[in-house]
C-alpha cells in the first residue's frame, strides 16, 4: 500500500520528517536523574557481552550503544528521536532553513524520483531540470529500489561537490547525464501578495529561524502596495510546524497583548508553561522585537486561516488561538492533531543545542493546551468553516498521514479516541485519483498550485472576508478520535 502513496519533499529537507512536524523548544535544560533499574541494566550488559562475544562478526561497542539509545527512545512516540551527529547537522538545518544540495522538490513515484520544480535560482534550477523530469541514477547507483530519503542523502553532501543525476526527459524521450555542484540553498517560509484590490494573502510553509522577519518584511510590503486592506488570508496549509518562539510570534502579530497563545503541561516544571502574547515569550536572547515594525491595523484587520490536514504542530498552535481569542475565522480540513512538545537537550552539557558538536535527544516532554485548555493530540484543529479541497471534493486528503496514523502515537490525555473505520477504503479511492490524475499534463490537474486564480480554498476564503457565501463542505464532517492501539 505504502508503495503506491505520492511522497513529496526538498531534496534536503527529506530525511526530516521527525524535525518539520516538531514544536521545538531549544534547551539544555535536564531534570533530576531518576534512580536506575539495576537488574535490567545488569541484563543490557549482559546481552552486549553476547553480542560481542557470539556474534557471527565483529560489532563496533560505539554502534552497539548508540543503536541501543536509540531504539530506547524511538519506542515512545513517532517524534522522539536520538540524533547522531549526522542527524543533527540535518535537524539543525530543517529549522533554519537552510541546506546543502542541489535545489529540487521532489516526489516518489513508481520506485524513480520525479521533480516537481527546481528551486528558482539553485544549482539544478540553473543546469535546466525542468518539472516531470524522472532522475534514473545518482552517481552510479539507480534510484530504483531506493527510498526517497535515501535518494535525498545521496544527492545531499559538502558545499562546491558534484553529483551527477542521470535525468529521462519523457516529452524529449530521451536520458542525459546532469553534473550539479552542491551549494547552500535558502528555502522561504514565508510568500505573500496582493490577491485583488483590498486583498491580501500571505503562506507560511514553515516555523524556522528567519519566519518572523520574513513575515514582518511581507506584511510591509503588502500594506505599501494596499494601505487600506480590508482582508488578510493567513494559509497555513501543508505547514509541519517548527519553532514555538516563532508560532507565537505570529500569533502575537495578530492578537492583544499579553492574551495566552498556548499552555503545556508535562512532567518537570520547566514543562509547565504559558506563552503569552509578548516579545518576552518569542524574542530570542534579548534581540530586537521584529512585530514592532508591523502596522498597527494589522491588529484588527478582518482575518481567515487556511488550514488542511498537512497543518501541524507550530501551525496549530496558531490557529488554535486565534481561533479560541475569535480572532480569525478557520477554514479548510481539519489539522494533523500534533499536539506535544519536543525539547532537544544536547548529550554534551557543555553545549548548547546550536552548536552542539556530537549528539543529541530530542524528547516529546510536554502536552500543548490551546487558550481555552483544548488539547488536539491525536485530534486536530476543527475549522469553522469546512471547506473542501476543490470544487470537487476532498479529492486526495485521505493520503495525507495524520497523528493519529503514526505508531505508538501519544492519546490526547482528554478520553477515549475511536476508530475510523472507513479511512482505509477512502485512502485506496484517493490513491487511485491521484495516480489518474498524475498522468494528466499540469494545467489539467485538479490541485492547482496554492495563491493562485485556480485555489478553491483561498477563493472561499476571500468569499468568507467580504461576507459573500462560501461552498461549505457538504460531506466533511467533524474527524473522530482515533483509539490508540496498544
Amino acid at each position: 500500500m505504502g508503495q503506491k502513496l505520492k511522497i513529496v519533499g526538498w531534496v534536503s529537507l527529506g530525511v526530516m520528517a521527525g524535525a518539520l512536524t516538531t514544536v521545538s523548544l531549544q534547551t539544555v535544560a535536564r531534570g533530576t536523574l531518576a534512580p536506575l533499574p539495576l537488574e535490567e541494566l545488569q541484563q543490557l550488559a549482559s546481552v552486549f557481552g553476547m553480542i560481542k562475544s557470539n556474534y557471527v562478526e565483529p560489532v563496533d561497542d560505539k554502534k552497539l550503544i548508540t543503536d541501543a539509545i536509540a531504539g530506547m527512545v524511538s519506542s515512545l512516540d513517532p517524534h522522539s528521536v536520538y540524533l547522531d551527529k549526522k542527524a543533527l547537522k540535518e535537524f539543525n538545518e530543517g529549522t533554519t532553513g537552510r541546506f546543502v544540495g542541489v535545489g529540487i522538490e521532489i516526489t516518489q513515484e513508481d520506485g524513480l524520483i520525479k521533480v516537481v520544480s527546481p528551486i528558482e535560482g539553485s544549482p539544478a534550477y540553473r543546469a535546466g531540470l525542468k518539472p516531470n523530469d524522472l532522475i534514473t541514477r545518482i552517481d552510479d547507483t539507480a534510484v530504483k529500489g531506493l527510498t526517497l530519503n535515501e535518494s535525498v542523502k545521496r544527492m545531499r553532501g559538502e558545499p562546491n561537490t558534484k553529483v551527477v543525476l542521470t535525468i529521462f526527459r519523457k516529452g524529449d524521450n530521451r536520458t542525459f547525464p546532469v553534473t550539479i555542484v552542491r551549494e547552500e540553498i535558502r528555502t522561504q517560509s514565508v510568500r505573500g501578495k496582493v490577491i485583488e484590490p483590498g486583498y491580501a494573502w500571505v503562506r507560511l510553509s514553515q516555523f524556522q529561524e528567519r519566519t518572523v522577519e520574513d513575515f514582518v518584511r511581507k506584511i510591509d510590503e503588502i500594506y505599501k502596495q494596499e494601505p487600506q486592506l480590508k482582508g488578510l488570508v493567513l494559509d497555513l496549509r501543508n505547514d509541519p510546524g517548527g519553532y514555538l518562539d516563532a508560532a507565537v510570534a505570529i500569533s502575537a502579530a495578530f492578537l492583544p497583548e499579553n492574551v495566552t497563545v498556548v499552555s503545556a503541561n508535562g512532567q518537570l516544571a520547566e514543562s509547565k508553561f504559558t506563552y503569552k502574547a509578548a516579545p518576552e515569550f518569542y524574542q530570542r536572547r534579548g534581540g530586537p522585537d521584529a512585530l514592532k515594525r508591523l502596522p498597527a491595523a494589522l491588529k484588527k484587520v478582518p482575518l481567515v486561516v487556511l488550514v488542511n490536514e498537512g497543518s501541524a504542530s507550530a501551525s496549530e498552535i496558531v490557529a488554535g488561538a486565534l481561533q479560541d481569542h475569535k480572532r480569525a475565522s478557520v477554514l479548510g480540513n481539519q489539522t494533523f492533531g500534533k499536539g506535544s512538545v519536543q525539547t532537544a537537550v544536547c548529550l554534551d552539557s557543555a553545549y548548547r543545542m546550536d552548536n552542539c558538536p556530537n549528539a543529541a535527544l530530542k524528547l516529546t516532554t510536554s502536552r500543548y493546551y490551546t487558550p481555552s485548555g483544548r488539547s488536539i493530540q491525536a485530534k486536530g484543529i476543527v475549522p469553522d468553516v469546512m471547506v473542501d479541497e476543490s470544487e470537487e471534493g476532498n479529492l486526495f486528503a485521505a493520503l495525507r498521514t495524520r497523528e493519529a496514523d503514526l505508531e505508538k502515537h501519544l492519546s490526547n490525555g482528554q478520553g477515549e479516541e475511536k476508530k475510523d473505520e472507513a479511512r482505509e477504503k477512502a485512502r485506496e479511492e484517493a490513491r487511485k485519483r491521484l495516480e489518474d490524475d498524475a498522468k494528466k499534463p499540469l494545467a489539467d490537474r485538479r490541485l492547482p498550485e496554492y495563491g493562485t486564480d485556480k485555489d478553491f480554498q483561498l477563493a472561499q476564503a476571500i468569499n468568507q472576508l467580504k461576507g459573500r457565501p462560501v461552498m461549505v463542505s457538504k460531506i466533511m464532517t467533524e474527524r473522530a478520535e482515533e483509539k490508540k492501539e496498544n
